[in-house]
């Protein structure tokens, strides 16, 4: 099956949001269900983690993290050091390995211990490694990398201006970070219902990122008219 184009309808993110894309116009539809808790969240990607990449859905991810691999290395050409907070199956940090032969190590952290497993097993560079976390509490001492990238797991952050803390934390002077997922106003019906408190729309999102003390924030947009990134630097 092939995979949708940017005019296509889709749905995405572990069930939790099914929007119709036509253009510049999108239809958000809020599903049952899709109010659910962290604890869910988990065990649905925990679930998905063997087939995540599979079929058109993968496909999707895919794009996506390619484009947020274009756009991390337009702000950090020869990282040294690179974190993805909410990696997944680590197919992104695998993209940046290939890609970024001087990087002396690459780290990604995941909730999901399935997701992790997926991670590891399919991890064929020695300077990859995984570990089971959130981005609430990285393991890593201050001023780690240079450069960090989040795909798509923000919105499942319990507390995600603790994370972005966390993430400007352990990033270097000078380093950037990428944050890509749904961001755009027309998310704002969402966010009385199970989202309430999320940061969906670029205005809430760069105020979190400033107050971690990161600075010079862009948007970027990545997919159709709602997965979109905002860069910043430290």
């Amino acid at each position: 099956m092939t995979a949708p184009d940017e005019n296509a309808r889709f749905c995405m993110l572990g069930g939790r949001l099914r929007f119709l894309v036509k253009g510049p116009a999108v239809a958000v539809a809020w599903m049952s269900g899709s109010g659910m808790a962290r604890d869910r969240d988990l065990a649905a990607f925990g679930e998905r983690a063997q087939h995540y990449d599979e079929g058109w859905l993968g496909e999707l991810h895919h794009q996506i993290a390619d484009r947020t691999a274009d756009l991390a290395l337009t702000c950090v050409r020869t990282p040294r050091r690179i974190l993805d907070a909410g990696c997944g199956t680590g197919y992104l940090l695998a993209r940046l390995a290939a890609r970024a032969p001087q990087a002396e190590a690459l780290a990604g952290i995941d909730a999901a211990p399935a997701m992790i497993r997926a991670a590891q097993d399919r991890a064929i560079d020695g300077r990859l490694r995984f570990v089971v976390g959130t981005a609430e509490r990285l393991p890593w001492p201050a001023a780690t990398f240079d450069l960090v990238v989040s795909t798509t797991s923000f919105d499942h952050w319990a507390d995600q201006r603790e994370g972005l803390a966390q993430c400007a934390r352990v990033l270097a002077p000078g380093g950037c970070i990428v944050l890509a997922d749904l961001f755009s106003v027309l998310l704002l019906p969402t966010l009385v219902a199970g989202r309430r408190g999320k940061a969906r729309t670029k205005r809430r999102a760069t105020q979190l990122v400033t107050a971690a003390g990161l600075h010079s924030p862009h948007w970027h947009r990545l997919y159709a008219a709602i997965i979109q990134a905002v860069t910043a630097t430290k």
